[in-house]
Formats: C-alpha cells, structure tokens, sequence
C-alpha cells in the first residue's frame, strides 16, 4: 500500500506542476498571438487525444516526466504563408521571452496558491519550543535554554518549527542572528545566535543539532504500546504494556533513554530486562539496523505507549484570514524560493553537499507521505516542489527554459541570433548536463534506500 500511495502521490504531484508549468506557456502564447500546435502533458505515446476547435490537439501522454507546447515556428518545418504572422520565431523578443518565461512564473503562482490555501484552511502545528540544548554548539554559546519558544528569527515571525528552520539557514550568513524567545515564565528576550562556522546543508548530521536545538521532548516512560510484526521485539517475545528498565545491565527510567541505549547496537544480541506485570523478565533480543556506515543504528521496532493530551499544550492551529493570507504565502513562497537558490548556488561552490539533490524517488516518497497526512502537507510540498521546478527550469543551460532565455539574451546583445549550429552545440551540452544532473539525483536517492536507510 505505501508503495501504491508513493506511486499515485508522484503522479499527482508530478502532473499537476506539469499541467500549470506547459499551461503557462501556451496561455501566453495565445496571447501574444502565437499559433499552439500541440498542448501535451508527458511524453511519449498519447493514451488520450483530442482535437480543439482552435485546431490544437491536446495530449495526455503515456510518460508523465514532463509535458510540452508545440508552436508554429519556421525554425521546425515549412509554414503556410498565410498563418507566418502566428509563428513564433516571428514574434518580438519580447513577446518570446514572455512566452518561455510563463512556465516557471505559473509555477510560483501555483507555490503561492498552494501556501495562501495553507494558511487560509489552517495547519495544527507544533510550538517551537527548544528540549535540550546541545554542548559545544552555537546555541549554548548564546544562552538558549530548554523550555525557550521561537518567537522571532532575524525579524521574521516564527509560529511552527518549518518556518523556524528555513528562517535560520537562510540568514545563517549574516551573523549573529538576533532570536527572539519566549521564556517559561513568558517574558521574551532577545539572544544572538552566530552559525557563521558551521554548514548546516552539507551531509553530517541534522540542520538543528548542528545549531544545538533539540525539539522539546515530553516525559514519555519506556512502556511498549505495540511490537512492530516482523520486528526484533516482537521475535523475542516482547508484548504491549511491557516495561523496558535496562538494557545490558544500563537503568533507562525514559523512552528516549532507551531509544539511545538501542541505538549503539546495530545488528547486535542485546539482553532487556523488561516488568510485565509485577515480575522482571530476562530477554535476550537480536536487534535489527537501519542505515549504513557509521550511520547505522539499532533497531528495536516498536512504539512507546503516550499518554492522552500529553502533546495538547506544544500545538497549535495556525490559521489567517483570506486577504491576511496573501502577503503570508507570497513571503513564504519567496523564502523557499530563495532558500533553493542559495542551496544550489551553495552546492556549485561546494558549501553544500549534492546529496541534497532528490531526484524522483525520493520526490514520490515525499508526495506518497504529504498525501497519507492530509490536505494541508500535501500543499506544503506541492508549493515546495512546484518552486524547485520554476527555479530549476529558469537555468541558464539549454534544453531549458533559462537556456532559451539566455539565447535570446545574446540575440538581443548581438543584434541577431546565434546560428543554428551553436545553438544545436548548445542544446547537446545542455542535454549532456540535464543527464548528469538527474543520475546524480537518481544516485542520492538509491543512496538513500540503500545506504542510510532513509
């Protein structure tokens, strides 16, 4: 079923950015007067076809990693006098530009449609407020403390821990980034937070704990409340309501506790003393392992028994108005946006690691959990992608949407367009990166399955 979820939540994700993006540039080309040969949602063989009125045959094809709009255009085939005028090499510049750029601009509009929805249907969110701080780290050298609420991050409001974290990468490079929390005994302070020595988007370790911030955790005891089916606990006999107290001999009194003690024992026999009931039990239990390398941990498979109303306090529903919502999703659009530019410029400089490059494995398990959790995750990262696509297609490498603006670019420097022959050159390079790119990101997500666990 997850795989059968993963699969249709691509699909959806997947042709909906399609639809929007081609729909871009062929409502844009009708209106400046360009004649649509083809409107085409995949590639490949068409399973379903028809013929407009205008004369334009609409597709959906049977490949659905892309779509396209064929135009009239001289460049491609001989073209009836009588219909030149509604060709679009013909066309000014401008009216060319306009076109290609369409694409990614309905994307953005679709980002910020997506977020306005968010904001307008209301997301239950959890509280920014800071567990344990870390040693040695950024945060602990400016006094955070546990127990501290986010309540601002370099001017910006701070309401959930997503806006939080791409809040502090963003102005990671503008040290010290002034933190407004609030305390336990609800004052607000300001603190300074200097995260100008570390990377926090190469491949060691998670954004918050490189910062020092642990979410809050509550008081959950080591109480099992199910034993996963095929899972190491469940092999060795352990059952709901049991007591986990030690393992190897090591007291654990919390959940999280035990979750680090399990940790260290990657495909290792460790011995529990578990209380069921009143009586102590000994069980010796072959732990399973998730990950690889040095990121393998032990696996326990199961889950904690959580009292009711224990995660009432740290939520909240965060909800605006329909007009307050517009300027909320327009700043959180921009702040994905630039968020992704900086990440890929961080990336060709080698600041960040490429293995934060997903590629469309890694985009359907995302799109298969947003779907399982409902409506307003499922927009979150329709926005996010739906952005990731614009600013990737506004590239300057042909092939790409940016390739062809950039042509033009030059054909308006030069006075005329570059020949033929360089822009096939062009478009080979362009290709030969396009490839590049998605092996890499077929890599990092195989990687991910395989390697890390992820």
């Amino acid at each position: 079923m997850g795989v059968l979820t993963n699969i249709l939540g691509f699909l959806l994700v997947i042709g909906v950015l399609v639809a929007v993006h081609e729909f871009g540039h062929f409502w844009v080309a009708r209106r400046v007067g360009v004649r649509v040969l083809r409107f085409s949602i995949g590639f490949g063989r068409p399973l379903l076809q028809r013929t407009g009125a205008d004369g334009t045959e609409y597709v959906i094809a049977a490949i659905p990693l892309g779509g396209y709009v064929k135009m009239l255009d001289e460049r491609e085939g001989p073209v009836d006098p009588a219909h030149q005028s509604q060709a679009f090499n013909r066309k000014p510049l401008w009216a060319r530009n306009a076109v290609i750029a369409a694409g990614p601009v309905f994307n953005f509009a679709l980002a910020i449609l997506a977020y306005w929805a968010v904001f307008v249907i209301g997301a239950t969110e959890m509280r920014p407020v800071l567990g344990e701080i870390l040693p040695d780290t950024p945060a602990e050298a400016a006094g955070f403390q546990a127990g501290d609420e986010l309540k601002q991050v370099a001017g910006s409001d701070i309401q959930a821990w997503d806006e939080a974290v791409l809040t502090l990468i963003r102005a990671a490079d503008n040290p010290p980034i002034p933190v407004v929390v609030e305390r336990q005994d609800g004052t607000q302070t300001q603190r300074e937070l200097d995260l100008s020595d570390e990377r926090l988007l190469d491949d060691q370790g998670e954004v918050l704990n490189k910062i020092g911030f642990q979410t809050w955790r509550p008081r959950i005891d080591p109480v099992i409340d199910q034993a996963v089916d095929g899972g190491a606990a469940a092999e060795a006999g352990i059952q709901s309501g049991d007591r986990i107290v030690a393992v190897e001999g090591e007291p654990v009194e919390r959940w999280g506790a035990l979750v680090e003690s399990i940790r260290r024992y990657p495909n290792e026999t460790v011995d529990l003393t578990v209380i069921r009931g009143d009586e102590p039990r000994q069980l010796t239990v072959n732990l399973q392992a998730r990950g690889g390398g040095d990121q393998q941990i032990g696996v326990l498979g199961v889950t904690p028994r959580v009292p009711d109303g224990l995660f009432e306090d740290m939520r909240h529903q965060v909800r605006y108005g329909p007009v307050a919502a517009i300027p909320k999703a327009t700043e959180a659009s921009w702040r994905a946006g630039a968020l992704t530019v900086e990440v890929l410029a961080s990336m060709v400089i080698g600041e960040a690691s490429v293995k934060n490059l997903s590629g469309p494995i890694n985009i359907a398990q995302y799109a298969g959990d947003s779907v399982s959790l409902g409506i307003t995750p499922f927009l979150k990262f329709l926005a996010i992608v739906s952005i990731s696509l614009g600013i990737l297609n506004l590239l300057p490498v042909p092939v790409l949407d940016g390739g062809h603006l950039l042509y033009n670019t030059i054909e308006w420097v030069r006075g005329r367009p570059l020949s033929e022959a360089a822009q096939g050159i062009g478009q080979q390079i362009g290709l030969a990166l396009l490839v590049m790119l998605m092996a890499l990101a077929f890599y990092n997500d195989l990687h991910r399955i395989f390697v890390t666990g992820g």
